[in-house]
């Protein structure tokens, strides 16, 4: 009985060595698969990559006192977009109005934004605070903040957003300052945005009409939360109309 079972086994042995020198099968290799190629791992160039954008503004961009300035607009819009967001400014400040202690936007340029890499796209939103100064001409600064920035990164996209205003009535100062800023935005051919004409906010908190009573807290002037969202999403309504939702920066 030992020897039958030996022999059986020598000759199981000696057939699967056969087999294996014949085709490369048995126990120990995985059975050969003709013309199968492993797949290729995605190279760096077919990865999308994520635009990278940069604001400038006052409170409204990166919030007030108490308001984290990821849960801002600016903050906002880049998650709804799928940016690389880079936001600057500082409560209180403009084109001219640097506040109690605060510099105006185009210090602020220089000192937050524009030693960095080139962005794919600047947007620069302010204003309110310059309607608080009498007879104010934020033409000129304005104009020299895009021309610097354009001359700093020749291939980046420039958008410039007029002053936001917590209700639907603002006062002459601020239509006064958002005709001087669309005025240089046209001469450079920069897109402007402009939420008092698209009544982004309507009705007054303090009475409690339009959607001011949601959007505006009770100082009248600063978005909610809710506000903060609402105000991205009309931005991103006019950044797809302008084309500019997935900027690229042009390359020489």
């Amino acid at each position: 009985m030992t020897s039958r079972r030996a022999r059986r086994g020598a000759a199981i042995a000696t057939l699967c060595l056969g087999s294996l020198l014949a085709t490369g099968c048995g126990a120990f290799s995985e059975p050969s698969r003709p013309n199968a190629a492993a797949p290729a791992a995605p190279s760096a160039s077919s990865v999308p990559r994520a635009p990278v954008v940069m604001f400038l503004g006052d409170s409204y961009t990166v919030g007030e006192r108490g308001t984290l300035v990821e849960t801002a607009y600016a903050s906002a819009a880049a998650r709804l977009l799928g940016w690389q967001v880079i936001v600057g400014g500082r409560g209180g400040t403009g084109f001219v109005q640097g506040g109690a202690g605060r510099t105006p936007f185009g210090v602020m340029f220089e000192s937050q934004l524009g030693w960095r890499p080139a962005p794919d796209l600047l947007i620069i939103s302010g204003g309110h605070n310059d309607a608080r100064v009498r007879d104010v001409q934020v033409g000129p600064p304005a104009r020299d903040l895009l021309v610097r920035a354009r001359q700093r990164w020749p291939g980046t996209r420039i958008a410039l957003i007029g002053p936001i205003w917590g209700s639907d009535t603002p006062p002459p100062a601020a239509l006064a300052v958002r005709d001087q800023l669309r005025g240089v935005a046209q001469q450079l051919g920069v897109p402007f945005i402009d939420p008092i004409a698209e009544r982004w906010i309507t009705g007054d908190r303090s009475e409690g009409t339009g959607n001011a009573a949601v959007f505006i807290k009770k100082d009248g002037v600063h978005p909610t939360p809710e506000g903060h969202r609402y105000i991205a999403a009309r931005l991103v309504e006019n950044l797809r109309r302008l084309h500019l939702a997935h900027p690229s920066r042009a390359t020489a």
